[in-house]
């Protein structure tokens, strides 16, 4: 039996929620095609990490309808230190210098599936299909066949791809990705501490990576650290107390005594490009197009600013009379999200090569860049909006509503 619909959305995480409420409330009929089985994704299990949602990424997420539920477990970004080992020259954002609004949010990656996935249930016009895969893909002029592991056949006119770095529906369509192993693993782990982190998210910069101190509700912060893949094994291996000794002598003092809460996970870290994001009547998105390091924490913020513009080129065709797969609609995405996301995996990229450099010219450079653009409140303000996700063309759903 084959089954319609406008749009069919392959995956069902983080992004792949959220492509499907946009298209819905644009006017879509959408299924959404999950190889897990319902609620296996909602667990505290499932995924330890933290986003980090930039100001114009909650603006989406409020006009789809999911910030409220939240918005409760996440603690606003009021100030942003970058600093690099021990140099005396920093970077330093502070939200009251760009409005009256915090510079973004830390929230647990487990509140934004539960949160997205009850928007997704209580939105008309989406049916989800789980546990379920795509096997094969096939289209014509008209639309696109999907056959699922079951025998089932799903119609649409255009396939979203949201399916992750390691995309089976990319790798159907014939689409090459370049990838690069960066030899460094995530560590990432929450910590409670004595003393309040007052807003305050910290990126240093250590020769192996980035360690992050990312505020959480409470007394708590995760850690997102950086490490060359060897040492991080021998890292994971150790005792508890020994681990957090690890911890402790990277993050310092300032936040007090210290306690890890909750598991220690570990994620590889690797650069993924699509070669093109787009083919007959398909289009990737989130993890599917582009995987960046996560220095800055924009790789959600990414894939939201896919899915917000693919949103509104095709609700602006629909209003044309024309189907979402049609061609000119997909290449005017593609136009569209080139520039934004070519330069973020650049600055990405660069960062995390630059930042684990350690040649003393090149520590000099930096750290004198870094005091440069502290001193320049055009320049600084002019990154601060960046990190927020408000400069450029901005989608409607990342425009100010009311």
């Amino acid at each position: 039996m084959t089954q319609r619909c406008d749009i069919a959305v392959v995956g069902g995480g983080m992004n792949g929620l959220t492509a499907s409420l946009a298209l819905a409330r644009a006017g879509f009929s959408v299924t959404m095609i999950e190889r897990e089985a319902p609620g296996a994704t909602l667990t505290d299990g499932f995924d330890g990490r933290v986003s980090s949602i930039a100001w114009g990424s909650r603006l989406v997420l409020d006009g789809l309808g999911a910030w409220q539920a939240m918005g409760a477990h996440a603690q606003p970004i009021l100030e942003i230190r970058v600093s690099d080992r021990d140099a005396p020259l920093f970077l330093h954002y502070d939200h009251r210098g760009i409005g009256d609004h915090p510079l973004g949010y830390i929230l647990e990656n487990r509140f934004i599936r539960r949160a997205l996935d009850a928007a997704v249930a209580s939105q008309p016009g989406i049916t989800v299909l789980a546990p379920a895969s795509v096997t094969a893909m096939d289209h014509d002029a008209t639309g696109e066949d999907l056959t699922l592991d079951d025998g089932r056949v799903l119609r649409c006119s255009l396939v979203v791809a949201c399916d992750g770095f390691r995309s089976g529906v990319r790798e159907m369509a014939g689409i090459g990705h370049r990838t690069i192993a960066y030899g460094q693993t995530g560590i990432v782990c929450t910590v409670e501490h004595e003393h309040d982190h007052r807003g305050i998210a910290h990126e240093r910069f250590l020769p192996a990576g980035p360690f992050a101190i990312l505020p959480l509700p409470g007394n708590r912060s995760s850690l997102v650290w950086t490490e060359k893949d060897a040492i991080a094994r021998r890292v994971l291996e150790l005792e508890p107390e020994a681990f957090l000794e690890e911890i402790a002598w990277r993050l310092g003092d300032f936040l007090g005594d210290l306690r890890v809460a909750g598991p220690v996970w570990r994620y590889p870290l690797t650069l993924v490009l699509a070669h093109r994001v787009i083919a007959p009547r398909l289009v990737l998105v989130g993890d599917a197009a582009h995987r960046i390091h996560p220095i800055a924490g924009q790789g959600y913020n990414l894939g939201i600013r896919d899915i917000a513009v693919l949103a509104e080129v095709l609700g602006d065709s629909r209003r044309l009379g024309l189907d979402p797969g049609d061609a000119v609609a997909l290449e005017d995405h593609a136009r569209r999200r080139r520039i934004d996301t070519l330069s973020l995996v650049a600055v990405t990229d660069g960062l995390n090569r630059l930042f684990s450099n350690a040649i003393p010219p090149v520590a000099l450079a930096r750290d004198l860049g870094l005091g440069a653009v502290e001193r320049i409140p055009p320049l600084k303000r002019l990154f601060m909006r960046h990190a927020m996700g408000t400069v450029g063309r901005l989608p409607w759903l990342m425009r100010p509503q009311g």
